[in-house]
């Protein structure tokens, strides 16, 4: 399999847009989250992906189809670490699950950007905390750190990569 993550461009933003609606049905799941009158979930950060410094959005292609997104901030919520990043929305079509899209994408992305990483889960989605536990210990050989943000609702990990 061809795995590969490429960046979204401002052209691309209509089909950006459908990603995260499949991406959103998929995660209410966990977020319990509704679509609204007109029949979206929504997404209130789509225009900061190319407004704000330290927004990177990608897709994720599988033999040169769209297989999901992956969306980088340089920042942390939860922590202070050095040189931040965290991934804030990660998504991979069912179609492409448990074939190692996920796993590769991932590890291509901490590759394009070192320093400390943030990787935070919802308590109530364990397939995301089983997920990330092995990509992150395979990426990192267990040199990792995990915290919980129980005011969020979220638990999670971090690591630094920029060595």
């Amino acid at each position: 399999m061809d795995i590969s993550v490429e960046p979204i461009l401002y052209e691309q933003k209509s089909v950006f847009v459908q990603m995260l609606e499949l991406y959103q049905y998929d995660f209410s799941e966990f977020s319990n989250d509704d679509i609204n009158e007109y029949g979206y979930f929504g997404y209130e950060h789509i225009d900061d992906y190319w407004n704000e410094e330290g927004r990177y959005p990608f897709f994720i292609r599988c033999n040169g189809k769209l297989a999901g997104l992956v969306l980088v901030r340089s920042c942390c919520e939860h922590n202070i670490l050095p040189n931040p990043y965290n991934i804030a929305e990660f998504f991979v079509m069912k179609k492409y699950r448990h074939k190692g899209v996920g796993r590769a994408a991932a590890m291509r992305i901490f590759d394009m950007f070192r320093g400390g990483w943030e990787i935070s889960q919802w308590t109530n989605n364990l397939p995301a905390q089983r997920f990330w536990e092995k990509v992150i210990t395979e990426y990192t050989d267990g040199r990792y750190h995990t915290f919980l943000a129980a005011e969020a609702g979220e638990r999670g990990f971090t690591f630094d990569n920029s060595l």
